[in-house]
């Protein structure tokens, strides 16, 4: 394991144990570093036991309720009144990050990084007609949402615009998946194909996943096998970025001049994970 990356903004982090269904727990035991990865300048962001390195949604005004812990792991809630990703408090730009997860039969969900910025959106106050992306451009241009005003009943979402390490249950969209392949596990969602998508294990299953940034280079790794690789501002990811976002031109521009640092987090996409 290499030493840590120069010009890394906060060093390297490490994700252990950190998502699974409350009925399998005997996997999800190991937080803590090894003397190895301690050495290397990996830092533990999850303790199995409090939302200590994160920004704790049940903090929020009004609290939200989309993620919590059970067995030693950060586990996704159903139905939840806010829909919202959880997300590191610090931001990275350089990084290493190793984390297990685990998805639920149909699941889809991912890890993003170098968050943009985030978008609210009240489900009471939005017109999704158009499609997702234009009404996410229009409440960016001329905000309606307010999570602190929020009428007693309403739901709502947080979106993090960011890039995002694709996790879905590949076999429970084997059409879809042959179509488009941007959007299967490994993937750098919307942007770039993995370059296979056999080598997670089956929904239900525990996997080892790390994910690798450095400058604009970015790596995906899932049980040992690389499985994307590129430049965040390659000609093919920031096209099919434009092509996404077209509909909403604010949002393209945060991925044709992006930050090179932002936090991390931990996609709510309806699923147990």
């Amino acid at each position: 394991m290499d030493r840590p990356m120069p010009n890394c903004s906060h060093g390297r982090m490490k994700l252990l144990a950190l998502w699974g269904a409350a009925c399998f727990i005997a996997q999800a035991a190991d937080n803590a570093l090894t003397p190895a990865e301690h050495q290397a300048g990996f830092r533990l962001s999850f303790d199995g036991h409090t939302m200590r390195n994160w920004r704790d949604p049940a903090a929020e005004t009004p609290p939200g309720d989309s993620w919590t812990i059970e067995d030693g792991c950060l586990r996704t809630t159903a139905k939840p009144r806010i829909e919202e990703d959880l997300i590191t408090q610090e931001s990275f730009g350089n990084f290493e990050l190793k984390f297990d997860w685990r998805i639920s039969s149909r699941g889809n969900t991912g890890v993003k990084y170098r968050i943009q910025r985030t978008i609210f959106i009240d489900n009471t106050k939005v017109d999704r007609k158009s499609g997702f992306e234009s009404m996410l451009g229009r409440e960016l241009a001329e905000p309606r949402s307010d999570r602190a005003h929020m009428a007693p009943g309403a739901t709502g979402q947080e979106y993090t615009v960011s890039y995002e390490f694709q996790l879905i249950d590949d076999a429970a969209y084997p059409d879809m998946n042959k179509r488009d392949l941007l959007h299967a596990t490994g993937a750098l969602y919307s942007m770039i194909a993995p370059t296979t998508i056999t080598a997670a294990r089956p929904a239900g299953e525990w996997n080892q996943s790390q994910l690798t940034v450095k400058g604009s280079h970015f790596e995906h790794w899932i049980n040992g096998i690389r499985v994307c690789e590129g430049s965040l501002t390659s000609e093919q990811a920031l096209a099919n970025a434009s092509k996404r976002w077209a509909a909403a031109p604010a949002i393209r521009d945060m991925f044709l001049h992006p930050k090179p640092s932002g936090p991390i987090s931990l996609q709510h996409h309806g699923a147990a994970v």
